[in-house]
């Protein structure tokens, strides 16, 4: 005891220390570690009149939890359900709701049902995260793109999204129609690599006679950065009422058809560009030739 007792001699210095540690941010726990005081009465003293830091007092985040969970079981939620929507201990749900009414207890079936909802929905949660993880993942693997990336990018958009000549219909036109918003800055961002002159640019909607035409005009018109006047007359498409359209709704804004004017010699150079890189692809890799002249 002896011992003990010439621990806490120097009590005035040791006090001073322990303020110190708490003034620091450390915890009750740090600051006992730390100094060797495994006393609680002693450890009062010492921090006596110290206030404990912000961060430990972390144990209040859990009103938000406890107050979810009071109504869930109101609800009729049981303890199971409870603890798979907020990922919290049955002993903390059983703490925090214990004054409230028991549920009425459901039919074994519906009970079933319901917790297979539960777990499905818990299971498409978990597959969301995946899917935003491995697409953040892959969305840094891209990195900056240089000149020659856009360039090679935007001729094989083109070649696939583009309007391409016939030997049967000479048109030699570049036309362009698409309705993701990122393909079509993409394919903007390519053409003023190429050199393509602004003034050259024209711009049309397509889109379904029962979509909202002025704000998918209005929608378009300021993805590009022009004035909505200058766009052409939109593209109207009547409904065939033997279909079923998917594409409805608020984010419905139909296509946009971007034309280059005077551009039979570019239309020739993207031809000739997606020949090269496909011959490339054959040459380089060993596939077999197209059979194409």
């Amino acid at each position: 005891m002896a011992r003990s007792h010439d621990k806490y001699a120097d009590f005035e210095g040791l006090r001073e220390q322990a303020v110190t540690l708490r003034r620091a941010g450390l915890s009750r726990r740090q600051i006992r570690d730390r100094l060797h005081v495994h006393n609680n009465d002693i450890l009062n003293r010492l921090l006596e009149g110290e206030p404990p830091p912000e961060w430990t007092k972390r144990p209040n985040a859990k009103d938000d939890l406890k107050g979810r969970a009071r109504e869930l079981r109101l609800q009729g939620w049981t303890y199971d359900q409870i603890q798979l929507e907020l990922g919290c201990s049955k002993s903390s749900i059983s703490l925090w709701v214990r004054d409230l009414p028991k549920p009425e207890r459901r039919d074994p079936a519906e009970q079933a049902k319901l917790a297979n909802r539960m777990r499905w929905d818990h299971e498409l949660a978990v597959r969301d995260e995946q899917r935003r993880k491995t697409k953040d993942a892959a969305t840094a693997q891209i990195g900056e793109l240089s000149d020659r990336d856009l360039f090679m990018a935007g001729v094989a958009l083109y070649w696939a999204e583009g309007t391409k000549d016939k030997s049967y219909d000479r048109r030699e036109t570049v036309i362009f129609v698409n309705s993701d918003p990122d393909v079509i800055q993409l394919y903007l961002a390519w053409l003023n690599l190429l050199g393509v002159e602004h003034e050259r640019l024209a711009y049309r909607v397509m889109i379904h006679i029962t979509a909202d035409v002025e704000g998918a005009n209005c929608y378009w018109a300021d993805l590009v950065g022009v004035d909505v006047s200058t766009f052409q007359r939109t593209t109207i498409k009547k409904h065939n009422p033997k279909t079923v359209r998917k594409n409805v709704g608020e984010n419905y804004r139909g296509c946009l058809v971007i034309r280059v004017s005077q551009a039979a010699e570019l239309y020739r150079q993207i031809e000739g560009w997606w020949k090269g890189m496909a011959d490339s692809a054959r040459r380089d890799h060993g596939l077999p030739s197209s059979g194409k002249v």
